[in-house]
């Protein structure tokens, strides 16, 4: 039996321990949609995906959505999860599909976490040859990174680096006179960084869910 062809949401903000005052919404999806949804929370697991779609309740991006549970078909929602990327391990990192760095200093959690997107850092100042992109793609060259995972939430293969001490200090250096006016105020914390995170989108099928709250 396949999948219920739509399926009626409603949503709020959540407010965790409170009853919330806030209005429902109404919404249908359909179900790539709403197993598109629970894949960036909860990933890829069959047995996860089933148990949220039974309990017919999932926190998104701030919100609480509710709907009838119902024990989905292993076989429609095999067939609809394998359309997404499995995890990769032996997949190179490529510069070219980073488009974004988080950068973060030790601690659990990390005490600073900078994010620099590609089409931001990539900007070069008036009258500079180089961007703060091209420093961070510098650190990625002397410290390669390693594959850590495959983020159904972001879409993308991720990969870490460890850069040494000089590495970063000489990253803070280039964030000086590269970095744009917007993300100056934000560099302070470079010379503590403990590792980068680089993000690699990895196109899932065209044919998946989509939403939005």
């Amino acid at each position: 039996m396949p999948l219920p062809e739509t399926i009626p949401v409603k949503y709020s903000e959540d407010e965790a321990e409170f009853i919330s005052m806030r209005p429902l919404v109404r919404q249908t999806f359909r179900s790539p949609e709403l197993v598109d949804m629970i894949v960036t929370v909860a990933g890829k697991d069959a047995h996860r995906v089933q148990q949220i779609l039974r309990a017919g309740t999932i926190v998104f991006h701030s919100y609480r959505y509710w709907w009838q549970g119902f024990d989905p078909d292993p076989a429609a929602l095999a067939e609809l999860l394998a359309r997404y990327p499995d995890p990769d391990p032996a997949r190179p990192f490529r510069r070219e599909d980073c488009t974004e760095a988080i950068l973060e200093s030790s601690g659990t959690p990390p005490r600073h976490t900078l994010r620099l997107r590609r089409d931001e850092a990539s900007r070069k100042r008036l009258f500079r040859a180089r961007s703060l992109w091209d420093s961070l793609l510098e650190v990625a060259r002397e410290a390669p990174p390693a594959y850590r995972e495959y983020s159904y939430a972001h879409r993308a293969d991720i990969y870490i680096a460890h850069p040494t001490p000089q590495a970063l200090a000489r990253l803070a250096r280039e964030a000086a006179r590269y970095a744009p006016r917007s993300l100056r105020p934000h560099l302070a914390h470079l010379p503590h960084v403990s590792q980068i995170i680089f993000v690699c989108p990895r196109a899932v099928a065209d044919d998946a869910g989509s939403y939005s709250s």
